[in-house]
């Protein structure tokens, strides 16, 4: 058994892109995957001035990853309507997830898939109280869980950062392997549109672990 921490933001597209290689380690027998939320930012409004911006990057990632971007999304992002954006509300709901017993990569996977692909406001309390309900968390289990992970969410964040300064992580997604005490970093970006090597790349690690 060998453990991947994967660095991550719910409001980082790339992130998104991310989530066919992760999803391999998160099914992966031999591999425990840890996910430690970054905190890239706190509750705003997507400027006027972004959104293009953010469809251009979002075709590159498409284009580099081949995940989906929903005709719901693109919609959103096009129209006035005010979106916003929210790095800790979600990442809260991730940790609370957990805490309940569910898979926290099974929470991130469906806030990535509300947003970029459904169109839905992902910041919002009650969009994340129906993920949990579809995830078959009760309504009492997940307000619980919600206002543990509240208090827990600051601390999270900042071991995230420490950690990204203590190996040298410039960014997101990144993913460190711990394997027999030691620590190295596992290039994500590398492997976009490549599943197959990455596949390999974990059975060979996992083999020799």
């Amino acid at each position: 058994m060998v453990t991947a921490h994967y660095i991550f933001d719910p409001m980082c597209g790339w992130c998104y892109g991310a989530t066919a290689l992760m999803q391999t380690l998160a099914a992966h027998r031999e591999v425990n995957l840890v996910m430690h939320p970054g905190g890239m930012m706190t509750r705003s409004a997507l400027s006027d001035d972004f959104r293009q911006h953010i469809l251009e990057a979002d075709q590159r990632i498409a284009g580099l990853t081949r995940q989906p971007f929903g005709d719901a999304y693109i919609a959103r992002v096009r129209s006035g309507e005010t979106i916003m954006l929210d790095s800790y509300l979600t990442a809260q709901a991730i940790l609370a997830a957990q805490l309940t017993g569910q898979s926290p990569f099974e929470m991130l996977k469906r806030i990535q898939a509300g947003h970029y692909v459904h169109g839905l406001a992902v910041a919002e309390r009650d969009v994340l109280d129906g993920l949990a309900t579809e995830m078959g968390i009760d309504a009492e289990s997940w307000q619980q869980a919600m206002q543990e992970a509240k208090a827990s969410l600051m601390p999270e964040i900042e071991r995230t950062q420490m950690l990204m300064s203590q190996w040298g992580l410039g960014g997101f997604p990144s993913l460190v392997l711990e394997q027999n005490g030691q620590f190295k970093s596992v290039p994500v970006s590398h492997y976009y549109g490549r599943e197959r090597d990455w596949d390999a790349l974990w059975q060979s690690i996992t083999t020799n672990s």
